[in-house]
């Protein structure tokens, strides 16, 4: 297990290297001169080279990436070019929100795919598990922000039971929880009800239950545990994809979120901010795909000697 751990942990720090140089080569050669955006069109050509100078926006990009890189180990994220702000100071306000609001929907995608995922498995044949296979159908293929319209006209707008945007306390985050939880859902458990069926036609299975134990005690001790690795690693993936999808969803009811904080950078050239700020998305991603995969070392010992 120590020698998995140890593959894995060196697979994230690699990972992480990678993509921060990947992220920070990206947003250096893409259009746009940040030095020219801060200062408009009528600052001085002497004014604009001493921007630059300042900015290290004249320094070779290899030399700028390594002076960047070893700045944002040491926890010196600079101050953000167009809110004149540390940028932790930004990020610390922002991260937060973002942060609670993928994990409840995680959270609540899973709490909601393992009673639906076991009951179209085990009652196949009945007319509610038909029509929560239609609705993990459905849900599979909506679009994020579609949903989220969706609940704002039906639940703000028309029933007036919840706010349709903006942050005033736990009541706002409701309705971007279901939007993001709703097409999690719906993976997680088609994921798991495949996982059941093909436990339930193990012929270990069958010896559980030719020993007298209960359908329950079945379900719950022998099936779930192997029926669950297909779902888990559904799961790692689901929050890799559900860190983009609060950055749209935290456009559409307006929560001020990371996403919504990044975005407003990527549009301003907000070089500081945009690569901190995605660098602690990519590392927040990479530690939580660490700990399915370590989930999964501990279900399926198979895997910690791939």
């Amino acid at each position: 297990m120590k020698r998995y751990l140890w593959r894995r942990a060196g697979g994230f720090l690699l990972t992480a290297v990678l993509v921060s140089a990947a992220t920070f080569f990206v947003l250096q050669v893409l259009p746009g001169d940040p030095a020219l955006l801060m200062l408009g069109t009528e600052g001085s050509p002497e004014a604009y080279a001493r921007l630059r100078q300042e900015l290290s926006l004249d320094q070779p990009l290899l030399q700028r990436y390594l002076k960047w890189f070893s700045a944002f180990l040491a926890g010196q994220w600079g101050n953000s070019w167009r809110y004149s702000l540390p940028v932790r100071e930004l990020v610390g306000q922002a991260f937060p929100l973002s942060f609670v609001l993928a994990l409840l929907a995680v959270g609540s995608a899973a709490l909601a795919a393992l009673p639906a995922g076991m009951y179209m498995a085990v009652r196949s044949d009945r007319l509610g598990s038909r029509l929560l296979s239609l609705f993990t159908q459905v849900g599979l293929g909506l679009p994020q922000f579609w949903v989220g319209i969706l609940l704002i006209q039906f639940f703000a707008v028309q029933l007036r039971l919840l706010p349709a945007g903006g942050y005033d306390g736990w009541r706002s985050l409701i309705l971007p929880v279901a939007t993001l939880a709703l097409p999690r859902t719906a993976v997680l458990g088609r994921f798991l009800r495949a996982g059941v069926l093909e436990v339930l036609g193990q012929d270990y299975v069958r010896f559980a239950r030719s020993k007298g134990l209960s359908g329950t005690t079945v379900l719950f001790k022998h099936v779930l545990r192997n029926a669950a690795l297909g779902p888990l690693t559904a799961a790692g993936v689901q929050f890799a994809q559900l860190v983009a999808g609060t950055i749209v969803v935290e456009q559409v009811f307006g929560l001020p979120g990371l996403g919504q904080l990044l975005l407003n950078g990527v549009f301003q050239r907000d070089l500081p901010l945009v690569q901190t700020a995605v660098m602690l998305v990519v590392l927040v991603i990479l530690a939580f795909d660490l700990a399915f995969d370590l989930c999964l070392g501990m279900l399926d010992p198979r895997i910690r000697y791939e």
